[in-house]
């Protein structure tokens, strides 16, 4: 058995959730399930990023104080896991949780060598909570929100992370850190050898209203929202409050790994792995870096007014629908376009028309002409396919490949429909002929190791099937979706 620490970003609450959340939500929580099935120690943590100044003016946007504002958003992401049917171990909200300011203390002061004081005027972008050079400007806007960041000057403390940079290139080049894909490895490569500048770390406690984690030792200042937004991932073990549970799930674990948005690579994959160098502490073993779900081409936002609400989504199809487009049609390069006409197609046919046809028909045939019992050893591709499962599972979820994941279990699907087909089983029941219980023995196994297979991404839809394996009421495990356009014809 090993031990597997896993964790998604942590998204300002300065909004409702949007599709986009979910697709990261999803893939930890079918990372974290399949560790677990496979007999692993797991640990997997989500959160939201509360003390950002964007947060707070969307407070002030609406005459509340933060505190009141982030609480009530925070907890629609915190409602996602049931909508979503996702299994976290720890949610950490990094205004309110009691672990989380002791060890973003303990992690400045542990960096304390590295900081210096200086005053800065430079182009700030509130949506990314980042200043940004000029020449990393498109036409003068920001290359994340396409916002004219605002011109900032303020004293703040600065992070030496041109000290760090040779060894983070080291350190990605030889995948002591391992960055995935591979195209994004190469970015943070180029991003390093562009040279590093140093970065603030505190903003005014007058500009951030006061709302933060206090500098230790200046009051008059703040810690920066990505100092400590980054920290979550050590202060939920224990950073700072429990010794014993941060080395047990930080220090000693033998796998740490992040999955984050390509948005906020270089928070992750250069200024997070400069601070824990500077700070003496263990690095991430792995980042996986994920596309951007978009709409009409344009990437999903709340400041694009595009982001259908997950909850919502769940709400008109199912969360095996909508667990099953995340994994199925998201690709691991690029970026995919989301609608609900795709979301309804994807369901139909790889759930309703392929596993939940192979299941019905299996557990029907059994009822009805029953028993059965053995095996077909003549089932050459259908066992090849139920053979060849779990090892290609295996490998597409340590490369994070959640599509080539999920084709294997449709793969059974397909070739148990096509065994149907070559055995008509309806006609054995007729002949009276003998192999008729061998052959609903097969699918009936295959049904059981659909089950199985299928439990890390879709953990209800997996448990009814074995259930009706197991006898209970005949029923269709994936119900047809309907889109309201086909109601209206």
């Amino acid at each position: 058995m090993s031990r597997y620490y896993v964790t998604t970003s942590i998204p300002y609450v300065n909004g409702k959730p949007h599709i986009g959340h979910a697709l990261e939500l999803v893939q930890v929580d079918v990372l974290a399930r399949h560790r677990r099935q496979r007999g692993d120690e797991v640990r997997a943590q989500t959160g939201t990023d509360d003390n950002a100044l964007k947060n707070v003016h969307s407070a002030e946007a609406e005459g509340i104080g933060p505190a009141e504002y982030v609480a009530r958003v925070a907890e629609r992401f915190a409602g996602l896991g049931k909508a979503l049917e996702l299994e976290f171990d720890d949610f950490v909200r990094t205004s309110s949780d009691p672990r989380h300011a002791p060890g973003v203390v303990k992690l400045w002061e542990a960096c304390a060598e590295d900081f210096y004081r200086r005053s800065y005027t430079g182009l700030y972008c509130v949506g990314c909570e980042v200043f940004y050079r000029p020449d990393e400007l498109v036409d003068g806007r920001c290359p994340e929100h396409g916002t004219v960041p605002e011109e900032v000057t303020e004293d703040n403390w600065f992070f030496r992370l041109s000290r760090y940079q040779d060894r983070l290139e080291r350190l990605v080049e030889d995948d002591v850190v391992r960055v995935e894909p591979l195209s994004r490895k190469r970015e943070v490569l180029s991003f390093l050898r562009s040279g590093l500048e140093d970065f603030s770390v505190s903003r005014s406690t007058d500009r951030a209203r006061g709302w933060g984690v206090p500098v230790p030792g200046d009051p008059g200042q703040v810690v920066y929202v990505w100092f400590d937004a980054l920290a979550n991932y050590l202060t939920g073990p224990g950073y700072g409050t429990d010794d014993a549970g941060f080395r047990h799930w930080w220090a000693d674990c033998p796998e740490r790994v992040h999955v984050i948005g390509k948005g906020i690579i270089r928070f992750h994959a250069v200024y997070w792995l400069a601070m824990l160098l500077s700070a003496g502490i263990a690095l991430p073993t792995t980042i996986f870096v994920h596309e951007y779900l978009t709409a009409g081409g344009r990437k999903i936002s709340k400041s694009e007014g595009n982001a259908d609400d997950p909850a919502e989504v769940v709400d008109g199809h199912g969360s095996d629908a909508v667990r099953w487009w995340l994994l199925s049609e998201v690709a691991r390069a690029g970026d995919t376009d989301f609608t609900a006409e795709r979301l309804v197609a994807r369901a139909n046919e790889d759930l309703a028309n392929n596993l939940g046809n192979l299941v019905n028909r299996t557990v029907s045939m059994i009822a009805k002409f029953g028993p059965a019992e053995g095996d077909d050893p003549g089932a050459t591709a259908l066992r090849e396919a139920r053979a060849d499962a779990a090892d290609t599972i295996d490998r597409a979820l340590a490369g994070f490949d959640f599509r080539r994941a999920v084709e294997a279990v449709t793969r059974i699907g397909d070739e148990a429909n096509r065994y149907v087909q070559a055995t008509k089983p309806w006609v054995l029941a007729k002949q009276g002929s003998p192999e008729l219980p061998r052959v609903l023995g097969e699918l009936l196994a295959t049904c059981r190791d659909v089950a199985e297979h299928l439990t890390p991404f879709l953990p209800s839809a997996a448990a009814r099937i074995a259930a009706q394996c197991d006898g209970a009421p005949i029923r269709p495990v994936f119900p047809r979706l309907i889109e309201a356009e086909d109601v209206r014809t």
